[in-house]
């Protein structure tokens, strides 16, 4: 929840030529709600996506405050589903996100699926079991086909924001749990073929760190995405 539309597009021009300058990389930006009518007609042609932050499930229907994946999908390629803070804050579920997935699937949507444990969880030893969990639930009902095309996100909560980012070892070794969750659902070549990024405190610094791991495709990018120098060169960094 950051940038009125007028900013956003500033914030767009201010990155624009650097992200068209990695078009080996696929871009996706995800501004609010009310900033993706301005965003939309200056990313045209430039083969950079646009996406959402969250989305209701229903076409429509008396959810006052809600978005439709109906609303979305004549300016949108992507949408965010389940980001930690819309469950911590929000209320959402697996249950919930799994609803949401399967109506982006609906509407030709790209569903960006976050999973990831809470401080807590992780001091209890507990990730695994709750990445496992959020996998499973939240993507249930998928066929292959299906799969392929999403991405999953691994965010640790608690490096969201913190400037506490997990190790590049650490995530790449909780992105392989996903991923076994992953095969046990789709198989091994469907498995394979899913995105999975990392997001939690991902810099300019570190990302190159991630990136280099076998088992990490992407990053989904949250503060320094503010900063159009340092996204860009997030962004570059992926080419590697």
């Amino acid at each position: 929840m950051n940038t009125t539309a007028v900013e956003a597009l500033a914030l767009l021009e201010g990155m624009l030529p650097g992200l068209v300058a990695v078009p080996d990389v696929e871009r996706v930006l995800c501004p609010p709600f009310v900033s993706r009518a301005v965003m939309a007609p200056r990313l045209a042609g430039t083969g950079i996506g646009l996406g959402a932050q969250t989305m209701h499930w229903d076409d429509a229907g008396a959810f006052t405050g809600e978005v439709s994946p109906l609303m979305l999908k004549p300016l949108c390629t992507h949408v965010i589903i389940g980001h930690s803070e819309r469950r911590a804050t929000f209320g959402e579920t697996d249950a919930t996100v799994n609803k949401r997935v399967q109506a982006a699937f609906r509407h030709g949507l790209t569903p960006i699926v976050c999973v990831g444990e809470t401080l807590a969880e992780n001091e209890a030893g507990k990730t695994a079991d709750v990445v496992r969990r959020q996998t499973r639930e939240g993507l249930a009902g998928l066929n292959a086909a299906q799969a392929e095309q999403l991405v999953v996100a691994y965010e640790p909560v608690w490096a969201i924001g913190t400037g506490r980012a997990a190790t590049p070892e650490g995530a790449n070794g909780v992105v392989a749990v996903i991923r076994a969750a992953l095969v046990d659902m789709f198989g091994q070549s469907t498995a394979t073929a899913i995105r999975i990024q990392y997001g939690g405190s991902v810099t300019a610094a570190n990302a190159a760190s991630f990136f280099s791991q076998p088992e990490i495709d992407g990053a989904l990018v949250g503060g320094a995405s503010l900063k159009p120098n340092e996204f860009v060169q997030i962004v570059a960094a992926a080419r590697a």
